[in-house]
């Protein structure tokens, strides 16, 4: 990503986080799924619409406050672009106050020329990501079996794909291929899940297009993905949402039951698509709280410090 891009967005943040910094995925010249083509950055609307060096920020916790988790945050959008304010930047904030390392992954896009299978590009950034958070674990104060990730949205589908997909699609050949990039456990927020009949058109339209196969379909219908590998599941949706229909969650949900992997599911009333962090209307409001008592009593917080 050009350095004007994520100085900008570093500048907007700047204050807000203990140690923030743009760290890139893939070493020059070893990107893969890669077909020579030039893509450039595009930023517009708060929103990010071509990523052409993929990377994450970090949103690293004081050693002080440090509970030794972290969180790969993977913001919607649509598969079109990332909405990465709401759904990365201010989620990690939040993940701080409760002593969560975090880190907002910027995915390249599917509908996007440089890429040679549009489809793994964000699965394969995904794995590179968790395999760099594992590899700094002592420089960032994290137990490398408390790693998790979220997705909003689209963000979701991303999401749920790297907790049911476990081929490794991003080896490259160095160090860090012997590192492990599943997640320990998972936030999926007004996610999207399937590409079936209650998916989000355009999150299909760009992720796979409208002409797919079957077997596209069902290979990235993530209620058919399940397996009792996939790790224990937290989600969140709203029954008034109009974008991503709630039936997404109830899916992923009955798949997660069905190989009996620990999960929680709330559905609340009111809410919208991509539920906000504060001033929700009534018992929306208390989604955060449920998912910190969930990470503390499933053991993915611990006391703070971390020792």
């Amino acid at each position: 990503m050009k350095k004007t891009l994520f100085s900008f967005l570093l500048t907007l943040f700047a204050g807000t986080v203990s140690a923030q910094d743009f760290i890139p995925l893939w070493p020059e010249g070893k990107k893969p799924n890669f077909n020579g083509k030039t893509v450039t950055d595009s930023l517009y609307n708060d929103r990010i619409w071509r990523v052409g060096t993929p990377g994450m920020y970090s949103f690293v916790v004081p050693k002080s406050e440090n509970n030794g988790s972290a969180i790969l945050i993977c913001p919607g959008g649509g598969y079109e672009r990332l909405s990465y304010l709401y759904n990365g930047f201010n989620l990690a904030k939040w993940y701080n106050t409760i002593g969560v390392n975090a880190f907002v992954l910027i995915y390249r896009l599917p509908h996007q020329s440089d890429l040679q299978n549009r489809q793994l590009a964000p699965l394969q950034d995904v794995q590179r990501a968790m395999r760099i958070i594992r590899s700094n674990a002592a420089k960032w104060n994290i137990k490398t079996n408390k790693v998790g990730i979220m997705g909003t949205s689209a963000g979701g589908h991303v999401a749920s794909t790297a907790i049911t997909h476990f081929d490794d699609v991003s080896a490259i050949h160095d160090a860090l291929d012997t590192v492990n990039y599943r997640a320990d456990f998972a936030v999926l927020l007004s996610p999207v899940i399937t590409m079936g009949r209650y998916t989000h058109p355009g999150s299909r339209k760009y992720f796979i297009g409208p002409d797919s196969t079957k077997q596209m379909i069902e290979l990235y219908s993530n209620e058919l993905q399940v397996s009792s590998s996939t790790p224990p599941t937290f989600l969140v949706h709203a029954l008034n949402d109009s974008t991503v229909s709630v039936r997404n969650s109830y899916l992923f949900y009955g798949a997660l039951l069905d190989k009996k992997v620990n999960a929680s599911i709330h559905i609340f009333p009111r809410g919208g698509h991509g539920i906000r962090m504060d001033e929700n209307p009534g018992s929306t409001d208390q989604w955060l709280n449920l998912l910190e008592a969930w990470l503390k009593e499933m053991e993915f917080v611990t006391p703070i410090p971390f020792k």
